[in-house]
């Protein structure tokens, strides 16, 4: 049986931990992939949409760990991959 992933007071403390654990001996079958964004934007865009979407928006995003406006990013990319594969 693997140990489960301990929690981490600091962001030091896990990257401590992950460069000193064998990492095999964990379960990480609770993890998530996370999308890191490198490039930079190119354009900013204003949308206008209900309060009641927006607040739904924002409670999805933290539920997801990201910060709004890049959930929003990553539901158009998601929407868009699931149309061209349509296509």
């Amino acid at each position: 049986m693997k140990k489960p992933i301990p929690s981490f007071g600091s962001d030091i403390e896990a990257e401590d931990f992950v460069a000193n654990a064998d990492l095999s001996d964990y379960d990480l079958s609770g993890g998530q992939v996370v999308r890191f964004e490198m490039r930079p934007k190119d354009r900013a865009v204003s949308l206008r949409m209900r309060e009641s979407l927006l607040t739904a928006v924002r409670g999805e995003a933290a539920r997801a760990g990201v910060p709004y406006q890049r959930f929003i990013r990553m539901a158009i990319e998601s929407a868009l991959e699931r149309t061209a594969r349509k296509g």
